[in-house]
């Protein structure tokens, strides 16, 4: 599986070829808030993760920047992520959707999100070699279902993608090409909507705007 990913700015592109996609959950700053968050889910049945941050194995071939995306069921939803992508070296930044079955996960985490594609902006900004230089602090999400809100935020509630990095289980970074999905923000409502549009948006300091739309089809039985 391979994904071709252009950078902003100089118009370059290039493909990564990664051997698991890593999504990365419960990465708030706040350990309280994350346990606050941790009991919350577990009231409405999705079962405790067994560490923080989570670590999510997935396989490549969910990774996709197609607009239509096909899911397995009718309560699906996303949820706006950055993406940090590593290749020959260099780290890039971009935008992703945590695509996930929400019915799934009251049984199992792992599962639903390997239940969904994970939607990957095609866009992308260089950061270069070293992670730790990134303005963490002065990045700001945005997503939408079906046009109306559904998260905005600055992300400087969440750990610094060097720290989540730094913390993943020694085996799943293999020095190769990388594609870490960072973590995500709370909903604006506080439920998750089942719509069928999904818009991501990673605002940058300078003022660019990474964006990613893709609509969602149910799979044909």
């Amino acid at each position: 599986m391979t994904i071709e990913l252009t950078v902003v700015g100089s118009g370059a592109t290039f493909v990564i070829a990664p051997e698991r996609i890593v999504v990365a959950g419960y990465t708030a700053k706040d350990e309280a808030a994350v346990e606050h968050h941790i009991a919350e889910l577990a009231a409405i049945g999705v079962p405790r993760p067994a560490s923080v941050p989570a670590y999510y194995v997935l396989s490549p071939e969910l990774l996709t920047t197609s607009p239509l995306v096909e899911v397995g069921s009718a309560t699906t939803s996303g949820e706006v992520e950055p993406v940090v992508i590593r290749h020959d070296g260099r780290y890039y930044l971009g935008v992703g959707s945590d695509h996930t079955d929400r019915e799934l996960e009251r049984v199992d985490i792992a599962q639903s999100k390997a239940a969904c594609p994970k939607p990957l902006g095609s866009r992308v900004v260089e950061i270069g070699p070293d992670l730790s230089v990134v303005d963490w602090d002065g990045l700001v999400v945005e997503s939408g279902v079906d046009s109306a809100a559904y998260q905005s935020g600055s992300v400087a509630t969440l750990r610094h993608p060097s720290d989540t990095l730094g913390r993943m289980p020694a085996g799943l970074d293999d020095g190769g090409d990388l594609v870490l999905f960072c973590g995500t923000l709370s909903l604006l409502g506080g439920k998750f909507v089942f719509g069928s549009r999904w818009r991501v948006d990673l605002r940058l300091p300078g003022g660019e705007t990474l964006t990613h739309v893709y609509e969602t089809q149910r799979r044909k039985a």
